[in-house]
């Protein structure tokens, strides 16, 4: 009868439901004292006679009368229906991962090399980020956009696995890649636009140094963040010879002077990741320091059942009141 979304405004009526089975006891004890008893020898002349509908529906006037009572109870107890909800308000944040693909990527102090760890890392970043717009720009000697501003992170995700190292020309253009982010970020809608990027070199490529794209990304509102992998001193680098793969050190260049001042520049901020376990630390960071806003207004909308409650048990007494003066007012 009452569901689990059913609530009463005031339960304290439903108390007098007590007086229910009080009418009822009551009924079926004086009930038996009105009826007249004659003595009979036999019952046997009677076997054949069968009451009326009449003389079966005797109770009903009080079955009504005992309904109408307990309707009416319920009615004043308020029975409301329940309904909650969330309006959910999402700000989300526009981010360009900015991924170093130079042939120095491929070096072996990261496992299985820093550009696959790059891009699982990143995969997981991206997967942590459902509101937020990413897009995926590459660079070495050259900056191009391999992925632009998108929600679909599944297109992001697959794009990131399509990249390889010599896809452009080799070097690292890090400027041209800050600016070409910039182009990406800066018509975005998002109150919040950063830019993460990811290299193991100097910039040594490009038309435009980091300083000058970094400015440009100031006066837009981008937050710059930079990472600077590769381990400290020298890293193994594979390299193909006639006698299959042969590996020799190198010596890690990166420029932490450049990144630093990038950062600095944007209210960003510098991390160096010398293994696997600590850039994965450094996207936790920056997840943690770039939140979507997420603003959540629960709501409960009841609604009345007094109404019909009360309508159920008029129309029962009404009932009663037209059988009780009609067909069963008197049964002979």
């Amino acid at each position: 009868m009452f569901g689990p979304d059913v609530s009463f405004a005031n339960p304290e009526y439903l108390y007098l439901l007590l007086v229910v089975p009080l009418m009822v006891g009551w009924y079926l004890k004086f009930h038996r004292r009105m009826i007249p008893a004659i003595r009979y020898s036999t019952l046997d002349p009677f076997r054949d006679v069968k009451p009326t509908w009449r003389e079966r529906s005797r109770h009903l006037p009080v079955m009504l009368r005992v309904l109408t009572l307990a309707v009416l109870i319920v009615a004043l107890a308020r029975p409301q229906t329940s309904s909650s909800g969330e309006d959910v308000y999402t700000e989300g944040i526009d981010i360009a991962l900015v991924l170093d693909i130079s042939g120095s990527m491929l070096a072996e102090d990261l496992k299985p090399n820093r550009i696959e760890a790059a891009k699982q890392v990143a995969a997981e970043f991206v997967d942590g980020r459902p509101n937020d717009r990413i897009g995926l720009v590459v660079f070495a000697g050259e900056s191009f956009t391999q992925c632009p501003m998108t929600l679909d992170h599944r297109i992001v995700k697959e794009q990131l696995r399509n990249i390889k190292s010599g896809m452009v020309t080799d070097g690292t253009a890090i400027g041209l890649a800050i600016a070409q982010a910039v182009n990406r970020l800066k018509d975005g809608e998002a109150a919040s636009k950063v830019m993460i990027v990811l290299t193991d070199g100097v910039n040594n490529r490009g038309e435009i140094d980091p300083l000058t794209a970094t400015q440009i990304a100031s006066t837009f509102g981008i937050r710059v963040y930079t990472i600077g992998v590769g381990t400290r001193g020298e890293a193994p680098y594979p390299r193909q010879t006639p006698f299959g793969v042969r590996y020799q050190s190198v010596p890690v260049e990166v420029d932490e002077a450049t990144l630093k001042e990038v950062a600095a520049m944007t209210d960003g901020k510098y991390f160096r990741a010398t293994n696997n376990k600590a850039l994965q630390d450094i996207y936790q960071e920056i997840d943690l320091l770039e939140k979507t806003r997420i603003e959540v207004r629960a709501y409960r909308s009841y609604t009345e059942l007094f109404y019909s409650w009360a309508l159920a048990g008029l129309i029962a007494l009404l009932l009663e009141l037209i059988l009780s003066k009609t067909v069963l007012g008197r049964i002979p």
